[in-house]
């Protein structure tokens, strides 16, 4: 089901007398075009944002197997590797030294891909059994009435910053264009890590641009929990072609055992606060804006819907606020009053490619996770 924009939640978005407060627009479903109208500023999950109209995202696409996403995401990768691995244990032929439940690092496989043969046959086959499920989960996205007239397709996510990623990617293209599909893939060109931050510009009121050096933003993933201070650089580019993450915090969650959502939430607190800290002595001016990537369908209020069983605690709760939990914790930074907007972590993650879309009136994204993401843009004239 596609998400859909709907009125404004103030109460999260934070309110400023002298910065521009969130407006309360009329319900839009994000599946419809609405070029003309005026993009609120601070709406959770919203479908116009400045410049660009997110037409869908968290479409949960199904076939005969159920839904097609799981045939694609990181998770499915690694049991092809798994598969691989026992077929070659049986003539004891397995080329990597770990026990065949453990979890193999990309570094690892990249490492086993550039190595001997027999090891590399295995990556590869992981990749081109990955490659054909990508290609064929890109030509069910491609089919959905949401994503018509796509032009470019972005795929981001984890595995692909890794050679075995990058190799999978190119090859499912390769395998596109010999189905004479026309959309092509294409990676992301910052650092997952990086582009799931430098998306929440995106989400940012231009106001920021003239006055701050940057914004806080936070990517929540399903492993990971990552906040950085995100310059725009736009006085080097007005696309924000060079913008950049200058101070980088990750806690990886999933090593916690039995963590609540509340020590989950405190400790994203302490990690903004510590990047505000460390902005002011690197003498740089953040504006009072935080921008959240979060998995899942995200409410104008700032609840999640579903999608967010990977995080620690209930966090699809519609008690749970996390952007107002963030602005209660943090209420001002400097002189003003906290804004926190919080969008999907897929399209966060597409939005960083934005200021490289150009022309192209209609684009996508895919983000290969623990799960794939997916995301669909409409740029507006």
């Amino acid at each position: 089901m596609a998400a859909t924009a709907k009125s404004a939640s103030s109460k999260s978005a934070g309110k400023s007398a002298s910065k521009p407060s969130a407006s309360k627009p009329a319900a839009k479903s994000a599946d419809k075009s609405s070029s003309d109208a005026v993009p609120p500023i601070g709406v959770h999950g919203a479908a116009q944002l400045p410049g660009i109209e997110v037409t869908s995202y968290n479409l949960e696409v199904k076939d005969k197997d159920g839904f097609v996403g799981d045939k694609a995401s990181g998770r499915a990768f690694r049991a092809f590797v798994h598969d691989w691995r026992t077929k070659l244990r049986e003539i004891g032929k397995d080329p990597f030294e770990e026990d065949l439940d453990a979890h193999i690092s990309k570094k690892t496989m990249d490492k086993v891909l550039a190595g001997d043969p027999e090891g590399a046959a295995v990556v590869h086959g992981a990749i081109e059994d990955f490659a054909r499920n990508f290609a064929y989960v890109a030509k069910r996205f491609l089919a959905q009435k949401d994503w018509e007239g796509v032009e470019r397709i972005v795929v981001g996510g984890g595995l692909s910053d890794s050679r075995v990623g990058a190799v999978a990617v190119a090859r499912a293209n390769a395998l596109l264009v010999a189905d004479d599909v026309k959309v092509p893939l294409e990676l992301l060109r910052h650092h997952p890590d990086e582009g799931g931050l430098i998306g929440c510009l995106h989400l940012a009121p231009s106001w920021i641009f003239s006055g701050y050096d940057g914004i806080i933003a936070v990517d929540i993933g399903g492993s990971n929990i990552r906040c950085g201070m995100v310059r725009h650089n736009a006085e080097k580019d007005a696309e924000l072609k060079k913008a950049d993450v200058c101070r980088f915090e990750l806690w990886r969650h999933a090593d916690e055992d039995k963590l609540s959502r509340t020590a989950a939430v405190e400790r994203v607190v302490k990690m903004i606060k510590g990047l505000i800290t460390q902005a002011e002595t690197d003498k740089l001016k953040v504006a009072p804006f935080i921008g959240i990537a979060c998995p899942g369908l995200i409410n104008d209020d700032g609840s999640i819907a579903r999608g967010a069983q990977n995080l620690p605690g209930k966090w699809d709760s519609d008690h749970f606020l996390l952007p107002e939990e963030v602005r209660k914790a943090i209420p001002a930074i400097g002189e003003h009053d906290t804004m926190v907007v919080m969008h999907n972590d897929a399209v966060i993650q597409g939005l960083s490619a934005r200021p490289w879309m150009g022309k192209t009136k209609k684009w996508a994204a895919l983000t290969i996770g623990t799960g794939l993401g997916n995301a669909c843009y409409r740029n507006r004239e």
